[in-house]
């Protein structure tokens, strides 16, 4: 019998890791969109500065940035802790909840020209670079400055072909409708 407490412990202590592990892996449901508006500015910030200095290395840490928020959202990605926790709290007033679905595809379509670019970097092709690094700023600003989220638009765009299923994303097939002001009204009352 006490072998088999020792096995049982054994499974519980191994699977420890992998929980953890687990954790770190998700994207939010809802995405404050001072936040994210806080993240598009320093990925503008970031890509601009690059383009000025010609500092195309700056790619890399950018294609890490949106990989990690594609993958875990804000918990593994400096800049969205930042959004999150210093920038959006003191902008509480201005909060308003957006579905998180959409600027999880926005972010893979930012880590996918980051990823570009970071190769034409490192294949040495730095005029290659900028130009995938000015095409992102430009989203990126929208964002950062308008609140428009043109991957995010691009996603509703796949929705309404039927590319992507209305059940990833309940509550963008009904952004504007009853449900939504029951939802939007919920979260302000909670």
């Amino acid at each position: 019998m006490a072998g088999g407490d020792g096995l049982a412990r054994a499974r519980r202590t191994a699977a420890r890791p992998v929980r953890a592990a687990a954790s770190l892996v998700g994207f939010p449901e809802q995405v404050n969109d001072v936040a994210a508006r806080t993240v598009a500015s320093g990925v503008f910030a970031t890509a601009v500065t690059a383009l000025a200095t010609r500092q195309a290395w700056l790619a890399a840490p950018l294609a890490y940035g949106f990989l990690a928020r594609v993958v875990s959202g804000p918990r593994l990605s400096p800049l969205a802790q930042v959004a999150t926790r210093l920038v959006a709290p003191r902008l509480a007033a201005h909060e308003k909840l957006v579905p998180g679905p959409p600027k999880r595809f926005a972010q893979g379509i930012g880590a996918a020209f980051t990823l570009a670019a970071t190769g034409c970097w490192a294949a040495g092709a730095p005029v290659a670079t900028y130009v995938l690094l000015a095409v992102l700023a430009l989203p990126a600003l929208l964002e950062a400055a308008l609140g428009f989220c043109v991957g995010c638009q691009l996603f509703g765009v796949l929705m309404r072909v039927g590319l992507v299923s209305e059940a990833t994303c309940e509550a963008c097939a009904d952004l504007w409708g009853p449900a939504a002001a029951r939802r939007r009204a919920a979260v302000h009352a909670g």
